[in-house]
């Protein structure tokens, strides 16, 4: 003859058990489940704890088994339970989302709940429970632009801008420059509540923002200009040129624009040799560290003002920067922990390239990338 294990109670446990028998606002269940735990610590058999509690033999023998893995807490809730069997099966969803993404419909670009399950012999609640459950949204059309995959290219362009972050040269001004055309007047109707912005409104003229970020100090150099051709950009060369100090070379990192190499330009800069100029390969515009001070101050300057002119806006973009640079802060690119194996093999495939190309006579450059990723 099989017996129940015995079960044994602290002072608290015991207590806690007896509030929980007589509580008031205790669920029923769990009432009883207590009191099968205190009968059985007296020493009840299962029958007689059955009988007493209005239960069945084999659930008395449950809660008394769960008692004594989980303590009192296994009391307080059910075990999960399988649940009933699924009416879709893994295959019949599979089959569903194989139809929507790869077959078209022959009367119409894309499915319906109701074509697809008359396609499909289902019900058109169990076609939208399967999208649902795997976000699909057929009715609903996205553009996308399938960008070349960026390989690692380490043509001269990545090699100076890198090296220029990494580990300039002494005596050297490392600046980030590029221009924001466009920036626009917008007189609202409505001030901004609660960051919320107006829709509508009056916009008004254009101007155009240059600016020169020191990449080390988070100093800024900024002008308006009425439009971003090579003119403005070879008088923006020039002021560069005189609020820098003389005896630092300059190395500008700048984007790949047909404006930063018009004939009138590069002729300045081969007569300003301490002006150095790295242009930043096709479609890798991030690597201009101040596209992230164009997000600041559209985001804290002048996104949701309201201006009714040009020099005003301008005024706004002045005051913004003058702020800055009275507690400059450097922008500072970090590297998560999981993308740590992914800048290792890079800084490998980096090294062998650059001792390759040293070896083969091929690399003529500014920076000593050998030393930068030692």
């Amino acid at each position: 003859m099989r017996v129940a294990k015995a079960i044994e109670l602290d002072e608290k446990t015991s207590s806690e058990l007896l509030t929980l028998s007589r509580g008031r606002r205790v669920e029923a269940r769990v009432q009883q489940r207590a009191s099968v735990i205190l009968l059985a610590a007296q020493g009840w058999q299962n029958k007689d704890i059955a009988q007493e509690v209005r239960l069945d033999r084999r659930q008395v023998a449950l809660w008394r088994q769960r008692f004594i893995e989980g303590g009192l807490q296994a009391l307080m809730q059910d075990a999960s339970r399988a649940g009933r069997t699924p009416s879709v099966t893994s295959e019949v969803e599979s089959h569903i989302l194989h139809t929507t993404l790869q077959d078209q419909p022959a009367t119409g670009s894309h499915w319906s709940t109701r074509t697809l399950a008359s396609h499909l012999g289902l019900s058109a609640t169990t076609i939208g429970r399967v999208w649902r459950r795997n976000g699909i949204q057929p009715h609903l059309m996205e553009a996308f632009k399938v960008s070349p995959p960026p390989p690692l290219c380490l043509d001269g362009g990545w090699i100076d801008v890198v090296g220029l972050y990494v580990n300039p040269r002494e005596h050297v001004l490392v600046l980030s420059c590029a221009g924001k055309g466009h920036v626009q007047t917008h007189n609202r109707t409505q001030p901004v509540v609660a960051g919320a912005v107006a829709s509508d409104g009056v916009r008004h003229e254009l101007t155009s923002l240059l600016v020169a970020l020191k990449k080390l100090e988070g100093v800024v150099v900024a002008e308006c200009q009425d439009r971003h051709h090579h003119e403005e950009w070879f008088k923006f060369l020039r002021l560069i040129d005189r609020q820098t100090p003389r005896h630092l070379q300059l190395h500008l990192i700048v984007e790949n624009q047909a404006t930063h190499k018009r004939p009138k330009v590069q002729a300045w800069l081969a007569q300003h040799p301490r002006l150095v100029v790295h242009s930043t390969p096709t479609n890798t515009s991030w690597l201009s560290t101040v596209k992230r001070f164009f997000r600041e101050i559209d985001h804290h300057g002048i996104a949701r003002d309201r201006f009714t002119s040009v020099p005003e806006l301008q005024q706004a973009i002045a005051q913004y920067t003058e702020r800055l640079d009275k507690e400059p802060r450097p922008f500072i690119w970090t590297v998560r922990a999981a993308d740590t194996a992914q800048v290792t093999r890079a800084k490998a495939a980096l090294a062998r390239w650059t001792l390759s190309a040293e070896q083969n006579g091929a690399l003529q450059q500014e920076v000593d990338v050998t030393a930068v990723w030692a």
